[in-house]
């Protein structure tokens, strides 16, 4: 006979995934905690919306179709945890569009970062795939992966850790030096 009480993995799982519960603390630059599913047991969680959910925020289709440098900048940051600017990144995905005519060259690469750091399944085939067949329906849905999970992706990384309150404490600053 099984017992109606959950194993301890079970435990854990439902414990982490609480969304009731405060995120830990988190230094600067290390990201921002935002559960996805089961992470204690490794397994793989699906994307929140799909590949051609592209009108699902229809603001950011259209930035994303005329100018996809902001959109994937803007996902760069946010995969980088501040590493790199969303004006660096745009610029590097625009210098590489314009010498090759290819800007997916650089952006599966985050694609694939963004995957790893959430435990998302590789679909609905590879990143490399994906944003050579369909660069905008990809930045667009890892834009909304990101909005998903609590990010205001077009405020940048220094403002979502600001506003989960996890912003740099400084030390005071002592003025001259010691004398006798």
């Amino acid at each position: 006979m099984k017992s109606s009480k959950p194993d301890d993995h079970t435990q854990k799982s439902l414990k982490y995934n609480d969304p009731s519960e405060k995120a830990p603390y988190v230094a600067p630059g290390e990201g921002i905690p935002v559960p996805s599913g089961n992470r204690l047991s490794g397994e793989l969680t699906a994307w929140s919306s799909g590949l051609c959910g592209c009108f699902d925020d229809v603001g950011n289709c259209c930035i994303t179709w005329w100018c996809p440098c902001i959109t994937f900048g803007q996902i760069a940051e946010i995969v980088d945890k501040g590493a790199t600017s969303c004006a660096t990144a745009g610029a590097i995905y625009a210098l590489i569009a314009l010498v090759t005519g290819c800007g997916c060259i650089y952006s599966c690469f985050y694609r694939s970062k963004l995957r790893k750091q959430y435990m998302l399944t590789e679909s609905p085939c590879g990143d490399c795939l994906v944003h050579c067949c369909c660069e905008t329906c990809a930045l667009c849905q890892e834009y909304r992966e990101l909005k998903s999970r609590g990010f205001d992706v077009s405020a940048g990384w220094q403002a979502n850790v600001d506003r989960q309150g996890g912003g740099v404490a400084m030390a005071p600053v002592v003025h001259g030096g010691m004398s006798r």
